[in-house]
């Protein structure tokens, strides 16, 4: 039976006055004028705080707390001109999980929370006024996702793919929307422009609407011809990237684990120190290389 996880912070959250509680870092005038920021001062102005700010007890002055996470919110809090703010109180002083452990929130889920939100009978004047963004964008969140089949949407919604790149998608029939997504992943590129790329170096017979391209001489011809021989070898090479990764890596697991036991062997590192002592710098380098990938990559 697994353990039982212990949560970061207690239960019950307090309200503390904002001069008791000691902040981390300091906002500028450039931060304060950010689309975030911006977002965030929208938000607490339409609906108030969402996620309520961690603070620990500060050790050297009783009812004082140091801020953990959520300094912008303070600040726009404070600025809004209130003296108070509701926090959650962690059980442990540190700032890694709050500040490198985030999941933000992607295009498509982003869609989806609109959506939901519309059907639980939220305006899209309320919307737009919550993310501070024009009621236009709203209806284009809204319909962001119309024309892309299922299976690219799947593939995709837990990436961080722009709004453009996905206008680009519905410009080609569902197959290619599938390869296409397939190599957003491989190439970690989700940007409209590689989309874009793609559309331009897919055939004809894979187009929603064909393009009547005007060429005006031999050389555009060539140009269009090269640019999507160059894309389906491209696809292709990815394709084997990928297909080969999974191998790769494990051999590469398998590898360092039989040189960190050589290492740890005080008799073979004495031995080769005598014979071949650059071997050893060496294979301490590919150890240390190793250690210092992400733990999630080394586990994909």
């Amino acid at each position: 039976m697994s353990a039982k996880i212990q949560a970061a912070f207690e239960m019950n959250g307090v309200v503390i006055e904002i001069d008791k509680i000691l902040r981390l870092k300091k906002l500028t005038k450039p931060i304060r004028l950010t689309q975030r920021y911006q977002r965030i001062k929208s938000s607490v102005q339409e609906i108030g705080i969402v996620e309520p700010p961690v603070v620990y007890p500060y050790a050297d002055s009783e009812g004082c707390y140091t801020l953990l996470d959520g300094h912008l919110r303070v600040d726009v809090v404070e600025r809004l001109g209130n003296k108070e703010i509701f926090c959650l109180i962690a059980t442990e002083d540190e700032t890694f999980t709050y500040n490198h452990k985030v999941n933000q929130l992607t295009t498509i889920q982003e869609h989806y929370m609109i959506v939901k939100a519309i059907k639980n009978g939220v305006s899209e004047e309320r919307i737009a006024q919550t993310l501070n963004i024009d009621i236009e964008k709203v209806k284009k969140k809204m319909n962001l996702l119309d024309g892309v089949c299922s299976e690219a949407i799947e593939l995709l919604k837990s990436r961080d793919v722009s709004a453009g790149a996905l206008r680009e998608l519905k410009r080609v029939h569902p197959i290619r929307q599938i390869e296409m997504s397939e190599l957003m992943i491989a190439s970690n590129n989700y940007g409209d422009i590689y989309a874009r790329c793609m559309v331009a170096a897919t055939s004809q017979d894979q187009l929603v609407k064909p393009e009547s391209r005007k060429m005006h001489g031999s050389n555009e011809k060539k140009d269009i011809a090269r640019l999507q021989n160059e894309m389906q070898n491209l696809e292709r090479d990815f394709k084997m990237v990928q297909d080969e990764y999974g191998q790769n890596m494990l051999k590469m697991v398998v590898v360092v684990g039989y040189l960190k036991s050589l290492m740890g062997n005080a008799a073979v590192v004495r031995y080769m120190s005598q014979i071949e002592p650059t071997m050893i710098t060496e294979f301490q380098q590919i150890i240390e290389n190793a250690s210092m990938r992400p733990r999630d990559e080394m586990c994909d």
